[in-house]
Parts: C-alpha cells; sequence; structure tokens
C-alpha cells in the first residue's frame, strides 16, 4: 500500500481519529485517552495502546516519558500525505475564506 493509502487506511478507524482530534488540541497521558477514547467507544486499555501504537508507527503521534506515564501528542509528519492529496481540492474553499476573511475585514472596519 503506497504512503497515501496507508495514512487514509490508518484514519478510517473512528477510534484513531478521534484520538487524533484530542491530541490536537493538547498532550494527553496514555491513561487520558483510554479515560475520555476508550470510554467513548466503550474499548479497553489494552485497545487503545494498539491504536496509539498504530498512530505512532505511522508519524500521526509522538510518546515521551513522564516518570511512569506515557504523553502522546500530535506529530504532523503522518498528516503530510493528506495534506498533498488535498492540495488540489483546496482551490474550491480558499477563494470562499478569502472572500469571507474580506468581509469581516469590512465588518470590523464600519465598527470602528
Amino acid at each position: 500500500m503506497s504512503p497515501r493509502g496507508t495514512a487514509f487506511a490508518i484514519l478510517s478507524d473512528p477510534v484513531r481519529r478521534r484520538i487524533l482530534e484530542h491530541l490536537c488540541d493538547r498532550e494527553l497521558s496514555s491513561g487520558e485517552v483510554v479515560a475520555t477514547v476508550g470510554r467513548e467507544f466503550g474499548i479497553t486499555q489494552s485497545a487503545i495502546s494498539q491504536h496509539l501504537k498504530v498512530l505512532r508507527e505511522n508519524k500521526f503521534a509522538k510518546v515521551r516519558v513522564d516518570g511512569a506515564r506515557r504523553i502522546y501528542s500530535l506529530k504532523p509528519e503522518g498528516l503530510q500525505d493528506i495534506d498533498q492529496w488535498l492540495a488540489p481540492f483546496r482551490r474550491f474553499w480558499e477563494p470562499k475564506f478569502a472572500a469571507l476573511a474580506d468581509e469581516l475585514a469590512r465588518g470590523k472596519k464600519k465598527k470602528s
């Protein structure tokens, strides 16, 4: 499977997507991931550990040791293949975002 196909396969799992959504906000200990994502999906600590391992091995997450805890954070390298795949589609929404930014700027000027 190509790296891009691998990235999509990894993100096709809702548990892994949810873990990444949490890691996007802040670093989490493995215990925090188990407490939030494990409870949400009704899966065990062992299952969460396997998902974290897949995310680590495929450069979506990184881990550092803090005493007895493992602290996970988002690693953007895994998202690069997805970003490259999305590149040709950006032309559909970037002009809309630019227009929105212009409107917001005009609205701020009127309030001043």
